[in-house]
Order: C-alpha cells, then sequence, then structure tokens
C-alpha cells in the first residue's frame, strides 16, 4: 500500500516523538533537543524554542504511545480525541515547495498540537486503510520502542536504534557457538 507522503511523515514523526521517551533514557532533555527534532522530521511553522513548549510536546507522548498498544476502537478514540481537542478543520495546503497536502491546524498552532493533529491524521489514513498491524513494538527483547512498517512486504520487526543489528550479532553468536559444541 503506498501512503501519501504527509501519512508517511506524521507516522514516523510520531513513532520517532514516542521513542524519545525512554524510560532512563530522556531523548528531549531540553530546548535544543527539541530544535533539533523539529529540523529531522521537517516540522515547519510556529516554534517557540521554550521550556513550556517543550513541556507540552513531552506531555503529548505517552498519549502516542497508547496508538501502538490499543485495538482499533481504541486508536480511533484517541485520534478522535485529538483532532477534537484541536479543532482539526483539514484543509489542503502548498508551502516550502511541498506539494499539496493536508493540514488540519493553522501553521501557527502550538508546535505540540500540529504534532498531535498530525499524528492522528496519519493513523486515520492506516485505520482507513484497515493498515494499524503497520504500527508495531521492536521485537528485540530488551527494547519497547515503536515503529512504522513502510516496507512493500510488512517485515520490519525492529526499530531504528540498532536493535536489528543486535539481534543479527546474537544470532550470529549463538550459531558460532551451536557450531563449536
Amino acid at each position: 500500500m503506498l501512503f501519501a507522503h504527509d501519512t508517511e511523515c506524521g507516522l514516523i514523526a510520531a513513532a520517532g516523538l514516542v521513542n524519545t521517551a525512554d524510560g532512563d533514557q530522556e531523548g528531549l532533555p531540553d530546548v535544543a533537543a527539541l530544535d533539533e527534532f523539529f529540523t529531522a522530521h521537517g516540522w515547519t511553522g510556529r516554534h517557540e524554542h521554550t521550556e513550556a513548549e517543550l513541556r507540552s510536546v513531552r506531555e503529548l507522548r505517552p498519549r502516542l504511545r497508547r496508538i501502538w498498544h490499543a485495538d482499533t476502537d481504541g486508536v480511533v478514540t484517541i485520534v478522535n480525541g485529538l483532532l477534537r481537542e484541536s479543532n482539526a478543520l483539514p484543509q489542503l495546503i502548498r508551502h516550502d515547495d511541498e506539494p499539496y497536502h493536508l493540514h488540519a491546524v493553522p501553521r501557527d498552532a502550538p508546535l505540540a498540537t500540529r504534532m498531535a493533529v498530525e499524528a492522528a491524521m496519519a493513523v486515520a489514513d492506516l485505520v482507513r486503510a484497515g493498515e494499524l498491524s503497520r504500527l508495531r513494538i521492536c521485537d528485540h527483547p530488551d527494547c519497547d520502542n515503536v515503529l512504522v512498517d513502510l516496507s512493500k512486504n510488512r517485515s520490519r520487526r525492529f526499530c531504528d536504534a540498532g536493535c536489528g543489528n543486535r539481534a543479527a550479532v546474537t544470532a550470529y553468536r549463538a550459531r558460532k557457538a551451536a557450531a563449536h559444541s
């Protein structure tokens, strides 16, 4: 299934944001880290560079994480809540040399609001396409990061934190040990 560019970007950014809350390791420790996240995920529009904005973005993460653990009805409840609370009104927009795509809140809305709505709109596309199974938890036993499987054959199992490499090394070592026994 081919998803619209803004859907894929919204899903990847949502997973990336969720994964910044990693138990002991804070992935958004300060405003500078939020600035880097903002740039890395191609966000545009209002960005205040404040502690208050950072707190708002951090507060969004647990709510988005629940999407990866909910059944379809639960996902719909979360998505509808995010859209309703943000007074989302989808409109086609073109900016920054990007083709037309959907924005559901103004570009000057608070960053956390825009992140919530972009994630909700992207997940809504997955629900409509019957593709929620593309939202997964990393298969590595020591990882609870989330991921979005956008591969054609739906085969992605590991997050972007190097878990696939760790699993391959573990399997290799197990094969070597078995061969020497």
